[in-house]
């Protein structure tokens, strides 16, 4: 049985999987609780906020996670094993932490948008300092296109359930990494 002290903790892992994988509209507070482990009760109890703050919560942890794991990562060939991985052990269910919510309810939450936006912006500093050690000037924009490029990708890889648009994104963006040196 479960410590009463990790209820918040669940939950919000909870919500973070099932916002990844069904978006903010397909994801229910009492699938969030059962699927938790968590009394009713709990849920307004940790977050006054409803479901915005569940989501927003959420996505600073995914966010934060993915960003913490690029950190790691030393090359772009990384971060492709890394994203395909976690597609395949998901059957293709778990794409990018942010982008489900992201299309699904930014326009209608600024707290929302917000967090995404941040997650985003968390990713594309990493990209840019990584570009920026290998000495490529425009590193920020280069940024932006590999973010923007991967997320597409992971898009079309999701859909697809195959691997390939993502490899294929990665080997371009490599060349395109080159070349920028």
């Amino acid at each position: 049985m479960p410590k009463k002290t990790d209820t918040r903790d669940r939950v919000l892992k909870t919500a973070a999987a099932l916002f990844r994988s069904q978006g903010y509209h397909a994801t229910g507070l009492n699938q969030v609780l059962a699927e938790g482990g968590a009394p009713k009760g709990s849920l307004y109890f940790h977050f006054p906020g409803g479901k915005e703050q569940l989501a927003v919560e959420s996505l600073q942890l995914s966010g934060g996670e993915l960003c913490e794991q690029l950190k790691q990562v030393r090359s772009l060939d990384e971060v492709v094993e890394l994203l395909g991985k976690r597609l395949v052990e998901s059957d293709f269910q778990d794409g990018c932490p942010i982008a489900t919510v992201a299309l699904d309810a930014a326009n209608e939450s600024e707290q929302i948008r917000q967090a995404c936006d941040s997650a985003y912006i968390s990713w594309e500093r990493v990209i840019a300092d990584h570009l920026e050690q290998q000495g490529i000037k425009d590193s920020r924009a280069l940024a932006t296109t590999i973010l923007a490029a991967i997320e597409g990708a992971l898009l079309l890889a999701r859909t697809r359930k195959d691997l390939a648009p993502l490899r294929q994104v990665g080997q371009h963006l490599t060349l395109l990494i080159q070349k920028e040196r």
